[in-house]
C-alpha cells in the first residue's frame, strides 16, 4: 500500500506502482495528485480540508471523514489501514513542518508497521532492530537516528557502526559509504532508525524489510 499526501510526489511512480498492484490511498489532498496521474485511490482518509472536489471523489471511491483535529491526515491514513509494507509518498517537501510531522509518524508507527518515506531522491526505511542489503561501491548509505541508539557492528560500510551511539544532536551516521557488496547494520536493541538510500533503492528496500 501507498499512502500519498500533500508534498512532492512523482506522478510517474504513482503509475508505477498502480501498474505493480499497489493500492494508492490519499491522506486528504493526496487523493488530488493520485487523481492528476490518472489514477483512482483505492480511499481517500483525512480531515479533508485540503481535498478540491470532495462530492466528485464520493461518487468514484471510498471517502473517509475524519474530523479529529489531534493527528495528521498521515496518521490517520495509518492508524485507519493495515499493510504488510507501507510506502508514503508526499509527506516531505514543500513545507518543512510537514516533513517534521511524517517524521514524527514514521517514530511513533515504526515498531508495528514497515514503513518507507519516498521523497524526489531518497528512500528512507524506518528499522527496527537489525537489517541486511546490498549497496555497490562508494554507494551512499546513510543511517539516522530516530531517538539515541546504540550499534553493536556493521559490516560492508566504509565508515563501521561498531560501538557507536548515534543521537539527534549529536552523533549521526548520514552519508557513510558501501564498500561493494552485503551490508549489516546490528544495533543493541529494537529502537527506530532509519535507513536512508537513494529513491532507485526503493524496491530492495521494500524486499529488504519484508
Amino acid at each position: 500500500m501507498a499512502i500519498v499526501g500533500g508534498g512532492a510526489v512523482d506522478p510517474a511512480l504513482l503509475v508505477e506502482l498502480a501498474g505493480r498492484g499497489v493500492a494508492l490511498v490519499g491522506a486528504d489532498g493526496g487523493a488530488d495528485a493520485i487523481g492528476d496521474a490518472g489514477l483512482t485511490p483505492s480511499a481517500i482518509i483525512g480531515d479533508l480540508d485540503s481535498l478540491r472536489d470532495r462530492a466528485a471523489w464520493e461518487g468514484r471511491t471510498r471517502v473517509l471523514h475524519i474530523p479529529e483535529q489531534v493527528t495528521t491526515d498521515f496518521q490517520k491514513a495509518l492508524y485507519s489501514t493495515q499493510a504488510p509494507v507501507t510506502l508514503a509518498l508526499g509527506m516531505t517537501g514543500k513545507r518543512l513542518d510537514h516533513t517534521l510531522a511524517a517524521l514524527s509518524a514514521v517514530l511513533q508507527y515504526a515498531p508495528s508497521r514497515k514503513l518507507l518515506l519516498v521523497d524526489e531522491v531518497d528512500v528512507a526505511l524506518a528499522v527496527v532492530g537489525s537489517i541486511t542489503f546490498a549497496a555497490g561501491l562508494r554507494e551512499r548509505v546513510s543511517i539516522h537516528p530516530l531517538l539515541p541508539i546504540s550499534f553493536t557492528r556493521s559490516t560492508g560500510l566504509f565508515y563501521p557502526m561498531d560501538g557507536l551511539t548515534l543521537a539527534p544532536g549529536g552523533l549521526i551516521g548520514t552519508s557513510n559509504e558501501g564498500t561493494g557488496g552485503p551490508v549489516e547494520v546490528v544495533p543493541e536493541d529494537d529502537t527506530p532508525w532509519l535507513l536512508i538510500l537513494g529513491k532507485e533503492r526503493l524496491w530492495d528496500l521494500v524486499a529488504a524489510s519484508q
